[in-house]
């Protein structure tokens, strides 16, 4: 029986979740802090973690942290809301397998845990991080002239050996860019790694790329060997490059000049044929002149460069990709949807994709989750997509940041009808849509506010 540990400090969640989950053939243990989880994760291992990313006493990502330095080939999925997306990101680059957002729907959490745990990593449940691949595979072109620039690019750079920096946000699609160019390169037939460096500790990083020795450290029982190695005669990709240490920097320095690696606790240096395409989000000769990235590694990366614009600029390739992302589940979800009314268009083409390819992907499988007709409908859609226009999603930042609980209420007191719904919403939004935590903040009780959002369209 898998093991499901839960986190999240709504008691109200977990004795969902506990029931769901236990009903579904898994043993679950909840808890409602960062601090017991730590705790507990010291002499347990559960296959999969499910953790909310605001908890009372540290973010989910601080908690992912250090969940991946005790156990790093932990499956960690994130529950966010909608508004947290950018940091949902985020969380994946330092290593989560996946995250979910609020509200919750059963079947949608089910599949993301069973995919999970059909990976190879908790079949074998080995303790290593593996290199980590975004859910974007298998993308088709864009229609934009903005992408099919970068394919011109590809085939300018892919039939010689050159490094290249792909520069593009999170979910924008640059390990589909790495992809292209080693399989339109002489090297086609040669292996493909990717690595996640965001997602490697510094303690890691030096085995996962070089390997090591039998008896290197403690815990290394036997030889390892690393990407690098492994991609000998091929290409390897290194996603978000920024995020290793100074010291690992200067090992892949010598890498790249000589084309030698020595194993961690090795004593022999092994020759490598490998090209190498590096990945990032900032620009790297920002990050050299602030002092986190070696600037000659930089010069030897940027023989060639090329920059993949964010979903939000690329207009025409949305509903392209929304019709390939809605095609893929239609056959892994054995369902028949055709495709997406018109209002749903109108919405895509609006909406500001912060998470880009890959949260236009988990909106689609989780509106094709949701539909039993034809075409996707708005209902479908999650809340804060919908009301993207309402919310002003793209240049808000909550003035309740700024707010105290006692305004909150107050201004809660004195509003009427017409503006009951913005208040309450702003309440939602602040506490990520968590009712029972948007109650206390309104000064009023549970089920006062889930009578109100009965009232209102679309709140609930």
């Amino acid at each position: 029986m898998y093991k499901i540990l839960v986190v999240d400090d709504d008691k109200d969640m977990c004795m969902l979740l506990d029931r769901f989950l236990t009903r579904n053939g898994y043993s679950v243990k909840c808890l409602h802090t960062g601090k017991d989880a730590l705790q507990y994760l010291q002499k347990n291992k559960p296959d999969i973690i499910l953790c909310d990313f605001r908890l009372d006493d540290m973010t989910g990502s601080k908690l992912l942290q250090k969940i991946k330095e005790m156990i790093p080939a932990a499956l960690v999925i994130i529950i966010t809301g909608y508004s947290d997306v950018k940091d949902a990101v985020e969380v994946m680059k330092m290593g989560a397998y996946d995250y979910v957002t609020k509200p919750l729907f059963p079947d949608e959490i089910l599949l993301t845990i069973k995919k999970a745990l059909s990976t190879q990593g908790a079949k074998e449940k080995k303790e290593e991080v593996k290199p980590q691949i975004e859910t974007e595979e298998e993308h088709i072109y864009g229609n934009s002239p903005e992408f099919q620039n970068i394919i011109k690019q590809i085939g300018l750079v892919a039939p010689t050996n050159f490094s290249v920096i792909i520069y593009g946000e999170s979910g924008s699609g640059k390990e589909a860019i790495a992809k292209m160019i080693h399989e339109k390169s002489e090297r086609a037939n040669q292996p493909f790694v990717a690595i996640d460096c965001g997602a490697l500790t510094a303690e890691l990083a030096g085995s996962e790329l070089f390997g090591h020795e039998k008896g290197a450290f403690t815990g290394a029982v036997s030889q390892k060997v690393g990407s690098l190695e492994t991609a000998n005669g091929g290409t390897v990709f290194l996603d978000e490059v920024a995020n290793l240490s100074y010291d690992i920097q200067v090992s892949l320095l010598r890498v790249v000049q000589e084309r030698k690696i020595r194993r961690v606790g090795g004593v022999k240096d092994i020759g490598l044929d490998v090209r190498i395409i590096v990945a990032s989000n900032e620009k790297l000769w920002d990050a050299a002149l602030n002092g986190r990235f070696r600037e000659d590694l930089y010069h030897r990366f940027n023989e060639f460069s090329i920059e993949v614009p964010p979903l939000r600029n690329r207009k025409d390739d949305i509903m392209l990709f929304a019709e390939h992302f809605l095609k893929r589940t239609n056959a892994e979800l054995k369902k028949h949807v055709r495709g997406f009314s018109q209002d749903v268009k109108d919405i895509f083409m609006e909406y500001v994709w912060h998470g880009n390819l890959r949260e236009l992907l988990n909106v689609v499988k989780r509106a094709t989750l949701l539909t039993d007709g034809e075409l996707i409908e708005v209902t479908a859609l999650p809340f804060e997509i919908n009301n993207y226009k309402k919310l002003q999603f793209d240049n808000v930042k909550s003035d309740l940041q700024a707010d105290s609980i006692e305004s909150l209420e107050n201004k809660y007191k004195a509003v009427n009808i017409n503006a009951e719904y913005e208040v309450i919403l702003e309440a939602l939004r602040r506490t990520q849509f968590n009712k029972t935590k948007a109650a206390k903040l309104l000064n009023i009780d549970r089920k006062t506010l889930y009578n109100k959002i009965k009232q209102y369209k679309g709140l609930e």
